[in-house]
Formats: C-alpha cells, structure tokens, sequence
C-alpha cells in the first residue's frame, strides 16, 4: 500500500510513519523526562522543524540547476523535493548542540530520538516489504494498438509508469514533462496508464490536448492501481531494467523531482528521436 484514504484526503503511507515516529519520540521523550521534570518536546519540535528545512534547502542546492530555471518552483513543496540525509544530520546537529548545552537533556532527548528511529526504521521496512514489486504481467490495451504488458512495453529498458486520469489537475500539469522526458530518454520507457476512464473519454481528452504522447494504456477498472496500493492520483512508479520497482512519487511531480528519480535508474540521457 502507497497511501490510504483519510476522508477525502490520501495520505502517503511513507508521511503517517513519519508522524508515527514523531509521536513515538515525544512519548518517549515524556516518560524519560518525567523523573527529572525535563521536557524535550519543543527541542524535538526544533528538530522536525531543522531537518525538514535543511532536507528542503539540499535538494534544491543539489538540483539548483533546475530550480533556478524557475525561482518560484522553491516554495511548491508538493512536489516532494527532499534529501533525506540532510533533514537528519541537521535535526542530530541540533540535537547535540542542545545536549551539549543542557546536559540535563541528554539522557531523554536520547531516549525519544532512540524511540524514534526504532518506530521510523520499523515502518519504513515493513513497508519496503509490502512494496516490492516487479512490473505486472496484466495485458490491457493501448490507445493506438493492440493489447500489451507492461514488460513488453520495456523491452529491457528501465521504465517509468504513470497512473493518471483526465479529470486529475496535478496529473495534467506534470504531463508537458513527462512528455519531453519521454521525447529526451529515449534509454527509458515512459508508459501512461489511465485509471477508470473508457476509451472514448480518453481519445476525446487527447483530442482537445496539445500532448502527443507514447505508449497509453487503457485501465477503465483501475487494476494497476490497486495492484500496485496507490490510492492517490498521479502517482509514479519507476522500474529498473531488470523489471524492479526502484521508487515511487505520489502527486504532481516537478523538472527536478522526476530528475533525481530517473538518477535511481541509471543510464544516462539520450538525444532525441
């Protein structure tokens, strides 16, 4: 599972293990701090705060390349940009600065950040477990041919699979990248698979679209989707060459979002066919 709804609200399931994390280490944080009435919540507010920023800030410096194109692309957080590494060696760098100062935090703001990677790590392999998947057998029909699979389609080559539907405005807007991408590397296959629309909608949709795109799959029952756990429109997945999901992205992405994805792939951009 990918996400899961909430209302009408889908939540990554990668996001509630965060928050469960966070919880886990203030409760821990609590009960280490009770005997001694030290309190650590606000510094492991601190540090969700710190790390969150520092994770912003380095992947919009690794990929500033991109960014700078459009300035203003910093501040739309939607589109998932975050390096990991960065968030946590600046949410432990505060940590230990604060620890150093008032040794009477040591001990539980060590015990909730202890509770709190046990909860995080836990989660995130359970959940690496439930989402390893290859590229599906299923054989549904393209827009402009005969029935295919998914590995056909590959041919060997890494592949990238968007889940979409006409009536998604995240989904419409990405689409333009996807369409150059899939113009620019030629070394990965770019599939579209429609959720839950029939033919006629999505031939009507292309018609009044100035998109040409390769390689549409027809889906009106939805069944990659459920295969796969996404309960989110658009989402993402990106197979290596042997067939592997590798990663995943729920929601609209941006030019440097979809670029440190393909660099999990491997194999460098081709020119254009």
């Amino acid at each position: 599972m990918l996400a899961f709804n909430l209302g009408p609200l889908a939540i990554p399931v990668s996001l509630a293990i965060i928050a469960a994390a966070w919880l886990a280490a203030h409760g821990a944080g609590l009960l280490a701090g009770r005997g001694r009435r030290v309190s650590v919540a606000a510094h492991l507010n601190d540090m969700l705060l710190w790390g969150f920023v520092a994770a912003r800030v380095g992947f919009v410096l690794y990929w500033f390349s991109l960014y700078s194109q459009r300035p203003l692309a910093v501040l739309d957080l939607r589109d998932g940009g975050f390096l990991p590494w960065a968030g946590v060696a600046a949410a432990l760098a505060l940590a230990a600065w604060r620890g150093w100062r008032r040794p009477e935090l040591r001990r539980p703001l060590a015990v909730a950040i202890l509770s709190g990677a046990l909860v995080w790590a836990g989660g995130a392999a359970l959940q690496e477990g439930r989402t390893k998947a290859s590229l599906s057998a299923r054989v549904l029909p393209q827009l402009d041919g005969a029935p295919a699979s998914l590995p056909a389609l590959a041919g060997g080559k890494p592949m990238v699979l968007n889940l979409w539907a006409s009536w998604c405005p995240p989904c419409l807007r990405e689409m333009p990248l996807l369409q150059d991408a899939q113009r620019q590397r030629t070394d990965v296959r770019f599939v579209f698979a429609n959720q839950g629309e029939d033919e006629v909608a999505v031939r009507e949709f292309f018609h009044k679209q100035p998109l040409r795109l390769r390689h549409v799959l027809l889906d009106p029952a939805g069944a990659l989707g459920r295969e796969y756990g996404s309960a989110a429109l658009p989402t993402t997945l990106f197979f290596d060459a042997r067939g592997q999901l590798q990663t995943i992205h729920l929601g609209e992405l941006s030019e440097a979002t979809l670029a440190s994805k393909l660099q999990l792939l491997g194999g460098s951009p081709a020119s254009k066919e």
